[in-house]
């Protein structure tokens, strides 16, 4: 699919473009892959893990200028999207900037796109995004109802624009894996609420998603990977058995648990053995054949939420996850 392509990665020095360009460049042989931000540090730190591969390149930009994205866009195939301000407090009290950002720079990427004859484009989404409470999960139902929208844009021959949805991604920065981590010793871990839920997914997962979008899609989906969920009380348990769990609340614009597909989205929802699928509400485009494919309806009223969830983490099977990447939590 990617073989002899073009790529470019939005806030591609994030945990998804750590993860995401290693796979790629071992399952595929694109012809580039454009890593774009605009954080010069941690592109120079990014650029020593793949020093003396000519296929990466490095773009310093921001999805809020417009005219930056034209430039970095020509002659580019494919497009990950995973540019955004994404810490649910640093939203709430900084509302200006993340509407800059999840929805002015959505906007100014999928003109871009459209004009610089893209093929196809795959943005990361957020459980927030279903029934949002959080100015963060706001701005990410929008964008996704953008990127679902410029599939009418784009004319149905041109671009294609596709989502993916997914829940806590274990280990990233600022996820609550490494943060508990890094504070065990100390011989308390703080939760918020002992019934909060997560839903739990490894990177290398979400990238197999993306994978799978950009080959499926017709335009207009959300993709939504089937994946377990974990208490928090218990993952806090794995971590530092022996340390004292204090109830502290709920912070501001959090969830106690996480949803992907709301109740208002089963409508349109199809199952699929790994994932599931939302397709849009507009245009007819539920209906179609092409986008359903061999995709089973959801029942009416159904929700896919970390509480209500059929498949649950273990303890052990945390446990291996933790050995197997204990070098790597917290750096992606």
């Amino acid at each position: 699919m990617f073989d002899n392509q073009t790529i470019l990665v939005t806030g591609g020095t994030g945990s998804f473009g750590n993860v995401f360009l290693p796979m790629t460049l071992e399952k595929f042989n694109p012809k580039k892959v454009i890593v774009y931000s605009r954080d010069e540090m941690k592109q120079w730190e990014m650029a020593k893990k793949f020093q003396g591969d000519s296929r990466v390149r490095f773009f310093i930009g921001d999805v809020r200028d417009k005219d930056r994205l034209y430039r970095a866009l020509d002659g580019v195939d494919y497009v990950v999207h995973a540019a955004a301000t994404k810490i649910v407090p640093t939203a709430e009290y900084n509302p200006f900037e993340c509407v800059k950002t999840n929805v002015n720079g959505a906007m100014n990427l999928i003109d871009a796109c459209i004009d610089q004859g893209v093929k196809r484009v795959v943005a990361l989404s957020t459980d927030k995004a279903s029934s949002p409470v959080n100015l963060y999960g706001a701005t990410k139902l929008a964008s996704d109802k953008l990127f679902v929208a410029g599939n009418s844009y784009s004319g149905g021959e041109g671009t294609r624009f596709a989502v993916v949805r997914y829940g806590n991604v274990m280990g990233s920065r600022g996820s609550v894996i490494p943060f508990f981590m890094s504070i065990k010793n100390k011989g308390v871990l703080p939760i918020t609420d002992e019934r909060m839920t997560r839903f739990m997914i490894s990177l290398e997962e979400g990238v197999e998603l993306v994978w799978h979008a950009f080959e499926d899609m017709e335009g207009g989906e959300i993709y939504v990977k089937k994946i377990p969920s974990m208490k928090m009380t218990d993952l806090a348990r794995v971590i530092a058995p022996d340390a004292r769990q204090e109830i502290i609340g709920i912070r501001p614009g959090e969830k106690l648990h996480e949803q992907m597909i709301s109740a208002e989205d089963a409508y349109y929802t199809y199952e699929y053995p790994e994932h599931f699928k939302i397709l849009p509400n507009i245009n007819g485009w539920a209906t179609c054949e092409k986008r359903i494919k061999d995709g089973k309806k959801v029942a009416e009223g159904f929700v896919y939420a970390s509480d209500n969830n059929s498949e649950w983490m273990d303890d052990a099977q945390l446990q291996a996850w933790l050995d197997r990447n204990a070098n790597k939590i917290g750096s992606f």
